[in-house]
Formats: C-alpha cells, sequence, structure tokens
C-alpha cells in the first residue's frame, strides 16, 4: 500500500505543476468571449500512464446499539482521530416554524452534562490537547461529532465524548449566555453582502425545501427553550443509523472495546432510517436582486438545481465543474480576473448529498461592469453547453482532479472519509481504487452533454447583492428583476 501511495504522491505533483501552468486555448474572437489566454511559464514532465492505486480498507463491523465502526488503523503518528456521523440530527429535520433548532441543540450538547460544566469540558480538553465539537449543518441530514488527541488520551477523550452525547443538560444559563453570543452572530451576518447572497440562491433553488435554509433566524433562537432542546435531542440524537469513523494510531480491537466500553450504554430507539427528499424542480428562469444601499460592489450568484449525489453523472458534472470555474485554471478565473479584471476571483461548485443539490458560479465584481461580468459570465456558462472542450483543456483538468485525490492519500482522516462516503451512499467496494480511472476516461462529448442537460439556461437563477440605485437597471436586460431587502423581505414595486 505504502508504495503505491508513493507513486500516487510523485505523480500528483508533475500533474498538478502542467495543470497550472497551462490555460484554456483561446474561445474565438467575438468582443464578448475571452481573447486571449494565459501564459505559460514553464512545462513539467508528465505520465500519460493512468494512476493505479489500492487504498488500504478500514476494518468495519456493525455494533448492537446500531452504530456502524469503521477503522483504518495507521501507526506512523501517536494521533487518533474520529468522525460521528448520526443521520436525523441535521437541520434538515428542524421545524418549519424553528430553523436552527437542531444546531442549537448540537451546539449545547457541548456546553454542559450531568456530571461535567461547559467549563470543565473545555478545561479537560485542553489539559489533553484534545478537540471535540458537535454541530450540523443548516440543511445537513446529519448532526456531526468530531473529535482528536494523541494516543495516550484517547480513552479519556471517548468518556468525555460518551458524557457529551449520552448526558448532556442544556442548562439554562449556559442557554441564556449561548442565546446571548449567537443573537449578535445572526445580527451580524446580515451586514455581509456574500451571505445575502447566498442565502437568496439557495431560497430561489430550493423554494420551501429543507435545503433552502442556510442559517438560524434571530427570531428561531429567541424562542427556543431548554424541553425544545431536550425534546430534539430524545427524538433525533440516537444511535440507531450512526457511523463512526476512527484512524491513526489505535487497532480495530482496541478502537471496539473502547467504544463499547463507553458507548455501548447509547441504546437503541427504534428510528427509522431518515429519508430525504428531492426540492420542487424550477420552473423558469428568474433575476433575483437584494438592494443593499451604498455597496461599492455586486455580489453576483448564477446556479440550478442539479443532482445528488448517487447520480451517474456525479463525475462528468465534477470534471464539467472543474473546467469552468474549479480553481484559479477555471475558465470564469481566467475570464473574469485574468482578462478582464473584473474581479480577484470567480469559482463554480456542487453541492450534491442526499438529495437534489445544486450548481452555481459565484464573483465579486466592481458595481460600475456589473452588466459586462455577468454578460460575460452568462457567456461562459452557454460556451459549456455549445462547444466540446479541446482534448488539452479536458485533459488537464482531469490530470489536476486525479492528482488532488492523490495527494489526499497521505492524510488517513481522508482515506477513511473516502470510505464513510462509499458507505453513505451504498458505493461499490473499490470505487474509490478505481476513482482515477474513471475521472481519466471521461470524454468531451460526456462532459457537454453534461452542461446540456443541467446547465439549462431556461432553469438558471440569476442572484445578485448590490446598490439598487446603480445596478437594478443593468440586471433587467437579463430578465424581469424581483428585488428583496436586506431582510430577505421581498420589496413590491
Amino acid at each position: 500500500m505504502r508504495a503505491s501511495i508513493r507513486f500516487a504522491i510523485a505523480w500528483a505533483v508533475a500533474s498538478s505543476a502542467l495543470a497550472l501552468a497551462q490555460a484554456p486555448p483561446p474561445a474565438g474572437q467575438t468582443p464578448q468571449a475571452p481573447t486571449k489566454g494565459v501564459v505559460a511559464k514553464g512545462k513539467a514532465p508528465v505520465s500519460d500512464t493512468v494512476l493505479r492505486v489500492t487504498l488500504p480498507r478500514p476494518r468495519e463491523a456493525d455494533l448492537t446499539n446500531g452504530i456502524h465502526l469503521m477503522v483504518l488503523e495507521d501507526r506512523r503518528v501517536p494521533q487518533v482521530s474520529f468522525s460521528l456521523l448520526i443521520p436525523g440530527a441535521g437541520g434538515y429535520f428542524d421545524p418549519p416554524d424553528q430553523p436552527g433548532l437542531a444546531s442549537f441543540t448540537t451546539s449545547m450538547m457541548r456546553e454542559g452534562t450531568a456530571t461535567r460544566s461547559s467549563q470543565q469540558i473545555s478545561e479537560a480538553l485542553e489539559t489533553m490537547s484534545a478537540t471535540l465539537t458537535v454541530g450540523t449543518g443548516a440543511a445537513s441530514i446529519d448532526a456531526t461529532t468530531f473529535g482528536s488527541s494523541l494516543t495516550e488520551h484517547v480513552g479519556k477523550l471517548f468518556e468525555l465524548t460518551a458524557d457529551v452525547l449520552l448526558r448532556p443538560s442544556f442548562p439554562e444559563d449556559e442557554l441564556a449566555r449561548f442565546k446571548q453570543r449567537t443573537k449578535a452572530q445572526l445580527v451580524q451576518q446580515r451586514s455581509n453582502p456574500g451571505f445575502l447572497a447566498n442565502e437568496l440562491f439557495a431560497r430561489v433553488v430550493f423554494g420551501a425545501h429543507p435545503a433552502s435554509r442556510v442559517s438560524p433566524t434571530p427570531q428561531a433562537l429567541e424562542k427556543t427553550t431548554r424541553q425544545a432542546l431536550v425534546d430534539f435531542y430524545k427524538t433525533h440524537v440516537v444511535p440507531d443509523h450512526a457511523i463512526l469513523a476512527i484512524a491513526g494510531d489505535i487497532s480495530f480491537d482496541e478502537a471496539r472495546q473502547l467504544v463499547e466500553r463507553t458507548l455501548g450504554e447509547w441504546r437503541k430507539a427504534g428510528a427509522a432510517a431518515p429519508k430525504p427528499t428531492d426540492p420542487a424542480p424550477l420552473e423558469t428562469s428568474k433575476v433575483h436582486f437584494v438592494a443593499r444601499p451604498n455597496s461599492v460592489q455586486t455580489n453576483l450568484w448564477v446556479g440550478t438545481q442539479a443532482i445528488n449525489r448517487t447520480n451517474p453523472d456525479y463525475e462528468v458534472l465534477q470534471v464539467m465543474n472543474k473546467v469552468i470555474g474549479g480553481g484559479p485554471t477555471g475558465r470564469l478565473f481566467i475570464h473574469l480576473r485574468e482578462e478582464k479584471g473584473y474581479t480577484y476571483g470567480a469559482y463554480s461548485g456542487i453541492s450534491a448529498g442526499q438529495y437534489r443539490g445544486s450548481w452555481s458560479a459565484s464573483t465579486d465584481v466592481r458595481t460600475e461592469v456589473t452588466e459586462s461580468a455577468l454578460r460575460d459570465l452568462m457567456i461562459e456558462i452557454a460556451r459549456m453547453r455549445d462547444e466540446a472542450v479541446p482534448a488539452n483543456e479536458l485533459r488537464d483538468a482531469k490530470r489536476s482532479m486525479v492528482a488532488a485525490f492523490a495527494l489526499s492519500l497521505e492524510n488517513p482522516s481522508q482515506v477513511l472519509n473516502y470510505y464513510i462516503t462509499r458507505y453513505q451512499y451504498k458505493l461499490p467496494v473499490d470505487y474509490w481504487d478505481k476513482y482515477p480511472e474513471r475521472i481519466t476516461g471521461i470524454t468531451a462529448e460526456q462532459v457537454q452533454a453534461a452542461a446540456r442537460k443541467y446547465l439549462d439556461a431556461t432553469k438558471m437563477q440569476i442572484v445578485a447583492v448590490g446598490d439598487a440605485a446603480k445596478v437594478a437597471t443593468m440586471l433587467k436586460e437579463f430578465g424581469s428583476v424581483e428585488m428583496y431587502d436586506t431582510e430577505g423581505q421581498r420589496i413590491h414595486q
């Protein structure tokens, strides 16, 4: 295994150097399309051999309380880390009228137990130089617990983890302090144009679906009671379908004994496996604008619904995304920053989980170039649909992806995360071993077909945040504009 990993690293370094040295060729001579390429400063030797690697396999077992245990032993460093995923305890399952309840509950679990105060928990972690966090995202299916420590302290860390997971007390005084500091954060974030753009984008792409949530509200926080936290905890924080992945300086037998000793009393609740649903499909393209007086720039988000993680097009769409906006060698970065100087950066990304996610591109530009930048961004999206990616550009994008994957294999926690994904989505056992081969084999025809299918102009949503007096008129070129204030309320014109 170690020899194959070392080969992967050497292969990755060479491939990464080429991917950074080369840029996409010109797309034509029309005034609005890219007019020049980035000059390559040098060349690196690159092998055309497809990377082949066999990842170390974690040992796995299903425990009596429902936890699926995965252990990847790696003795190189005297450290152990773990990730615990609890399906059904994430923000996806918040009551519709109380967004944030899951995140409030998981955060408060760390603020006191039946035997330890919040301060005692923090002091114990500091004494061990260990970490322990509990949390969830606003639209996540799972709540997650992360921890790490030196090998000599892993027993104490798991004892502390068990206390936090099994015996949280949700103290009233800690809840009051939590509300005070969290409310300030929730109010402050509304002054951030990037947050406003992200918030509105999620709303217009996902509608009433839980995926539309990006943050709790101050109102939901204020109405949260200790009893609401206790009720959510008892109903959702259960081990029935949990995944516990441990990596580092520990054997499978040692890890199993430790988990059974510390978490053995965490009993099954008979909860059904979560079954998230997809959001309602988008029907038409629209332009949405958040009026933010005196903004000196415009925040732009463009995107649409895409796929879930198990969709057969997932990897093809990842390659497509790498070409258009997956880093500083992506077309959006080169066009909008390097060639036009509109912005410091422009990127795109895919969210794909257990329900249908989204593809989006985003950038922040000077107010006066809002119209030009948005037009050029839309041109690059259309170019993905209308033109096959040139062979050199596609090859460099795929090499960069495989190189990044190869470099990640030096991190045992990342390797274990790959296997968590494999288990969660019921992927083949050798899924990650064959990942480089599958990426390398993706064709320009597949990429263009994916762009045509998923970057549908009739479903594309445009979100902008900026100064209405300077920007609103510019946006009308792209369609009728729906306006909102910075509190997310619709402005009726």
